[in-house]
């Protein structure tokens, strides 16, 4: 698998999850083990720039990916733009559930950039567009990535403005 631009070569077992081989293979501990059955989000990593629920995916079938975590997301000693925005917008409290709550945002925009449309979607006959990414859009398109500090209305914030920066 291509992790965080690496190459890393793993012997697993055939039923190790990706988020098992993230944590214990390679120490990347940002993905966290919470429900283990894909109901919270905080195990979601991007795999092919597309967001998954790592405990939900058998690495195996993930050979030859390209798989990102948030340990990746940073470039050249640059924060990606949403770690950026969530500082701004003092998203943190508790911060369990950062990682997983940037790394889906971060793909969730990348989806809806690429016209994607949400339950929210107002006219579905059009394509979408990031004109409409709209606050309802934004926590359509986030639910499922629970937080229990409730920090949603500056996660929604930090959001709108990465999305704005994008």
């Amino acid at each position: 698998m291509m992790v965080n631009g690496r190459l890393r070569a793993m012997p697993l077992e055939p039923r190790t999850t990706l988020l098992d081989a993230l944590r214990d293979e390679l120490g990347l501990t940002g993905a966290k083990k919470a429900c283990d059955r894909g109901e919270c989000g905080a195990c979601t990593v991007h795999v092919e720039e597309r967001r998954i629920l790592s405990c939900m995916t058998l690495a195996a079938m993930q050979a030859g990916k390209r798989i990102t975590t948030i340990e990746g997301l940073e470039r050249d000693g640059r924060l990606h733009p949403m770690q950026a925005e969530f500082i701004e917008h003092d998203v943190f409290q508790c911060g369990f559930c950062t990682s997983w709550q940037i790394m889906s945002a971060g793909a969730m925009i990348e989806g809806a950039k690429d016209g994607w449309p949400s339950a929210a979607t107002a006219d579905i006959g059009n394509r979408f567009t990031m004109s409409n990414l709209s606050g309802a859009e934004i926590r359509e398109r986030m639910s499922g990535n629970l937080c229990r500090c409730a920090c949603y209305p500056n996660i929604v914030d930090a959001i709108v403005q990465a999305a704005r920066r994008s």
